[in-house]
């Protein structure tokens, strides 16, 4: 089956470099590859990057732009029988990822897949620890629940036209669609070898606007979550002491520890922020998506 590779891209230059070869150098035999990147407007030669890789090009506006938006723009221009996201700021581990990732679309009622999420060595602390909850290594093909995200997976192109992207959600387009897709009693499948490196270069306020918009988007998925003012407290309070215990571990406390209580409070402040006005929750269902030693909510 042909694979369409879709990124959004917004001033994206520092790592397509590297996206781009690490898609050339992908060993898939069962079709062809194409590439479509989705751009909102970059003035940092992406777009001249994306040219020299061959890649189709699509535009959105900055003041149309919605994350689901820019993916169906982008899939409504592929050719592939097969849709993969990647995020702009992230690169494959290996040249079998896309193999990886889209082999449980084979298999019956699996229509979505997503891969493992990786760090570097330039990532904060937090966030790697976020990576490893939400991104385990061990495999569920598939998996239980609608968790899922766009910045490294893949769906049956046949099943987006059915489905396609919430347009106005401000993020978790992907989780949107899964629980969409979960109802539908189709499933879900998340394949830890066909990971990626995430590099995220953001300020602190990007890190709380990114938190923020995401938990907004949460109310529409998951309408009985209330995150109150106490509750930011005291998952925030945890998530620093469970990071300062593995940063002493590893011998890093003195490195991290400023950084981690400022990834936090930003995460935390964001997410109330952006939930603290819905209707109360049950204390498992808000614990399991929020709170740190948690696994993720099964749905």
């Amino acid at each position: 089956m042909n694979i369409s590779v879709v990124i959004r891209t917004f001033n994206e230059g520092r790592n397509l470099p590297a996206l781009f070869q690490a898609i050339e150098s992908q060993r898939y035999s069962d079709g062809a590859i194409e590439t479509v990147v989705v751009d909102s407007g970059s003035i940092d030669g992406t777009l001249d990057l994306a040219n020299a890789a061959g890649a189709k090009i699509m535009h959105i506006n900055k003041e149309n732009f919605s994350f689901g938006r820019s993916l169906n723009i982008g899939c409504d221009a592929a050719a592939g029988d097969i849709l993969v996201f990647v995020s702009g700021h992230c690169i494959p581990t290996d040249d079998d990822w896309i193999t990886k990732l889209v082999a449980p679309l084979s298999l019956q009622n699996i229509v979505y897949s997503y891969g493992r999420q990786l760090g570097t060595n330039t990532t904060r602390f937090s966030e790697c620890q976020i990576f490893a909850k939400y991104f385990p290594s061990k495999s569920g093909i598939p998996q239980e629940g609608f968790f899922c995200n766009n910045a490294n997976s893949a769906i049956l192109k046949h099943i987006w036209e059915g489905n396609r992207f919430d347009e106005e959600l401000t993020g978790l387009e992907d989780m949107h669609l899964a629980k969409r897709l979960v109802e539908q009693e189709r499933k879900i499948a998340y394949v830890a070898d066909a990971s990626v490196y995430h590099i995220h270069n953001e300020s602190w306020r990007q890190v709380r606007q990114r938190f923020e918009r995401e938990a907004i988007s949460l109310q529409k998925i998951m309408p009985d979550i209330r995150l109150t003012a106490f509750d930011m407290l005291r998952y925030a309070t945890s998530a620093i002491l469970m990071d300062f215990g593995l940063a002493l571990q590893q011998g890093r406390f003195g490195k991290v520890a400023g950084e981690v209580v400022r990834y936090r409070i930003a995460q935390f402040r964001g997410s109330y922020r952006g939930n603290h006005e819905h209707r109360d929750l049950s204390r498992k269902r808000k614990e399991d998506y929020f709170y740190p030693r948690q696994a993720r909510t099964k749905g």
